[in-house]
């Protein structure tokens, strides 16, 4: 214990290293943790809490729409107040940065402010702010550094935004040009086009959304072009131009050109292990740019570990989450009287916050196909109760997959308002095995939308 500074050194201040560092300390591990940023990730910072809050922003302009049909009169165009909006995510935001700073604190973790790196296999060396440079030996190293944006190289690519962008524009974009299909694509060309953007949303391939069930995909797509984004697929950028008004003009494949007051380009995400000193450590890294791990999250290196966006996989707050604690587990053990645990990625539910949004857990209709053989699809679309008032066109999809042998449910897709709310819940039965004939003993709660899930009857396809 005397040759080391500390039992764990985590570097990032995400979502998964501050798990980490918090259950470590609490096992009674001495931990440290360096970040140069703001505490909290990509997550709190410029990802899922951000995003979620301009989502709900974005509804309101429907829900003023809506109310017409309920018979609300408004005196006139609501207009949004992008500075507004953009004042009250810094408020909330920064409030996040500083609990994550607490828990911390609280855990008697040593906070060190600085960019942390590698030199060698158990030293980490913390640059900070003013050019010093600290170095720490510890038994354990954990990078936690999560992923960046991927920018595009084509000619003018400096003329262009990520993700990370959006929630700080200057000003607001009348025309906005996504390039990419995506979930983080997609999602940002609803929200755009909910608070008062002309969008359109641009992708090279066959269809959006690639990996989740090609019913939801196609019917998402549907539902975007309804609500009036110009969604165009098979769609290439060639160059992108700066015009004299400060615009940008956009060069396609076929020729034509597109004008817009922002490009955002949302083409994937690639892992942040630039400077890190992973060379120096030996460490190595995949064909992906990411950091290969065993099943404790072990690199090929004794002592230092990966989790997370880092490490390539699934991409979402709760896996880093969980991965953390499994990680922990296997380090410094459980705490008295609970179970080690392990990851398992089997039945990882999530969302997509597109209007409508998704809602998806288990495996797709091609999955489940190529799985068990065998199966059965059951599967709605609807114009929920509230838009039989509203007026909208909007319609819900909701979808179970079946293994025919077993009578399990596999998987289980929605588009539709809750989504993510809605599948939540069902993600429990699915853990647990549940089978269709239970799903079809479950009363209902009318009217929702999500009775449907156990209402659905006749097979639509096997």
């Amino acid at each position: 214990m005397a040759d080391f500074d500390f039992d764990l050194f985590v570097i990032g201040g995400g979502s998964g290293g501050v798990r980490a560092a918090r259950f470590a300390a609490q096992r009674g591990a001495r931990v440290a943790l360096a970040e140069s940023g703001r505490m909290g990730g990509t997550c709190v910072n410029v990802g899922c809490i951000p995003k979620k809050l301009y989502s709900y922003g974005a509804h309101y302009a429907e829900a003023f729409e809506e109310s017409r049909g309920y018979g609300w009169q408004l005196p006139g165009a609501p207009q949004l107040d992008w500075a507004t909006l953009k004042a009250r995510r810094e408020q909330e935001i920064t409030r996040l940065n500083g609990i994550y700073e607490g828990l911390m604190t609280g855990a008697k973790v040593q906070r060190l402010h600085g960019h942390g790196r590698l030199e060698g296999q158990q030293v980490v060396a913390v640059t900070a702010a003013d050019g010093s440079v600290s170095r720490h030996r510890a038994r354990h190293i954990l990078i936690a550094t999560g992923g960046t944006p991927v920018r595009p190289s084509l000619p003018g690519h400096e003329l262009v935004v990520t993700s990370d962008d959006m929630f700080d524009l200057p000003v607001f974009p009348r025309r906005l040009v996504v390039v990419g299909g995506g979930y983080i694509g997609c999602e940002m060309a609803s929200i755009f086009h909910g608070l008062g953007a002309r969008v359109t949303l641009l992708y090279r391939g066959e269809q959006i959304l690639r990996g989740f069930d090609d019913e939801v995909r196609d019917f998402t797509a549907e539902e975007l072009r309804k609500a009036g984004i110009d969604l165009r697929v098979r769609t290439e950028v060639t160059r992108i131009d700066a015009a004299p008004d400060g615009t940008r003009a956009l060069t396609l494949a076929d020729g034509a050109t597109l004008h817009a007051d922002v490009v955002l380009y949302a083409v994937g995400r690639r892992p942040n292990v630039a400077a890190l000193g992973l060379d120096a450590a030996g460490v190595r890294l995949n064909e992906h740019g990411a950091i290969p791990v065993d099943p404790h999250f072990a690199t090929n290196v004794p002592g230092i570990f990966a989790l997370g966006d880092v490490r390539g996989g699934l991409e979402l707050t709760p896996v880093a989450l969980a991965e953390a604690m499994a990680l922990v587990d296997h380090l410094f053990g459980p705490l008295p009287g609970q179970a080690r645990r392990a990851m398992d990625y089997e039945h990882i539910p999530t969302a997509v916050f597109t209007h409508p949004p998704i809602g998806t857990v288990g495996l797709t209709e091609a999955q489940a196909r190529a799985r068990h053989g065998a199966i059965r699809v059951y599967r709605s679309d609807f114009r929920p109760l509230k838009h039989t008032l509203s007026g909208r066109g909007e319609r819900t999809l909701v979808k179970l997959i079946v293994d025919d042998a077993s009578d399990r449910v596999v998987g289980l897709h929605m588009v539709g308002a809750d989504a993510g709310e809605i599948v939540q819940g069902f993600a429990v039965a699915l853990k647990c095995g549940a089978t269709k004939a239970q799903f079809d003993a479950t009363l209902g709660i009318h009217p929702t939308s999500a009775e449907e899930f156990v209402t659905l009857r006749e097979v639509s396809r096997n």
